[in-house]
């Protein structure tokens, strides 16, 4: 199930808020400029390819104006899980907004806002749109499951800017 839970960054072990209705989760993001939505997509079959994935929402990613869609899929079969979990729970922040569409499976994202981390567990039909310059992390758990669309207007992709901070927050298997 998708939820929100707020953390003062002094009180990390325990959250002052944890909301689970998408509307109400969609309006507390709101105050932060980020978008969270439930979509639709259009069938899939299991075992989809690529393409399949991104024709499903083609005519959603066209209404939010993306140019370049990724398809970002980590299973708890991959070898190397371990160092793509570790690399993606690394605070960043993009110069454009980041937009994740989740296809299958689950993460959980981390929104740093002043005093506060916003841990934000999102799951299939799930869309996250992070402002750019907002600090974030991402955890994949430590059994992945993961299938999403990474929108964007770059052919290359969004390019990180890593920042400080992190450590100790709440990840997906918390």
């Amino acid at each position: 199930m998708s939820h929100v839970a707020v953390y003062a960054l002094a009180t990390l072990d325990t959250p002052n808020k944890v909301l689970t209705h998408a509307e109400d989760i969609a309006s507390i993001l709101a105050e932060h400029g980020v978008r969270f939505e439930r979509w639709q997509p259009g069938p899939l079959e299991k075992g989809a390819s690529e393409a399949q994935m991104i024709a499903a929402s083609q005519t959603q990613i066209d209404a939010l104006g993306y140019s370049a869609v990724e398809v970002f899929s980590v299973g708890s079969d991959q070898p190397h899980k371990d160092e793509l979990r570790a690399m993606h729970q690394k605070m960043r922040r993009y110069s454009e907004d980041h937009a994740r569409l989740f296809i299958a499976g689950q993460g959980l994202y981390t929104l740093q806002v002043g005093d506060y981390l916003y841990a934000v567990r999102c799951e299939k039909n799930d869309l996250l749109v992070i402002p750019a310059g907002l600090s974030h992390g991402f955890d994949i758990g430590e059994n992945p499951y993961c299938v999403t669309l990474c929108l964007s207007n770059s052919v290359r992709g969004l390019t990180p800017e890593c920042v400080a901070g992190g450590a100790g927050f709440p990840g997906l298997d918390d």
